[in-house]
């Protein structure tokens, strides 16, 4: 049985066995770099009828993150790049959310790194609705956004010889997710 968003009302927890926070950044100008983060929880609250009074909350465990190769992986958890020492969590806490029409919306939130807040939107489609053969409520939305790594203090770089910086600031963030409804 699929559901209609407008029909859904309720509180939802981020499935993260069915969910992925990824990222993607340009590496020494020619090709891009992919990861996501391992350890993360969420929830949402939907109301299908009035789009905007929707929220969503993500945490993110910044030593969770994995770019497929350990040695990276290591220098971005170090004081060059997230410090995860001394800041442990990436989180996201929603503003404001908006239904642009058909299954497109947009939420808006406050995204803080380093201890830097900054605001962020996210475009979402809402990929639909159904309950699991466990009985769960599920919902999926897949979303992106850009980001300036640099308006968070990620400033590390290293100048390349032919011109131009090893690491971009620009960083597109992409969502996948699935959450299951609270009893």
């Amino acid at each position: 049985m699929t559901l209609d968003l407008a029909t859904l009302t309720g509180d939802y927890t981020i499935d993260p066995a069915h969910t992925t926070i990824g990222f993607v950044a340009r590496h020494a100008m020619v090709t891009n770099v992919k990861g996501k983060f391992l350890d993360f929880d969420g929830s949402l609250h939907l109301d299908g009828s009035e789009p905007s009074n929707s929220t969503a909350t993500i945490d993110v465990r910044m030593d969770s993150i994995d770019t497929g190769n350990a040695d990276r992986d290591g220098h971005l958890k170090s004081a060059d790049f997230f410090r995860t020492d001394e800041f442990p969590a990436m989180t996201f806490r929603s503003t404001k959310a908006e239904s642009l029409g058909g299954d497109d919306y947009r939420i808006t939130g406050d995204l803080s790194i380093l201890g830097v807040t900054k605001p962020v939107t996210i475009d979402l489609e809402f990929n639909g609705a159904a309950k699991d053969p466990f009985g769960n409520e599920r919902v999926g939305f897949e979303g992106k956004a850009t980001i300036l790594r640099s308006e968070w203090g990620l400033t590390w770089n290293a100048a390349l010889e032919t011109g131009g910086f090893l690491v971009s600031d620009k960083i597109k963030l992409n969502f996948d997710i699935s959450a299951i409804k609270n009893a």
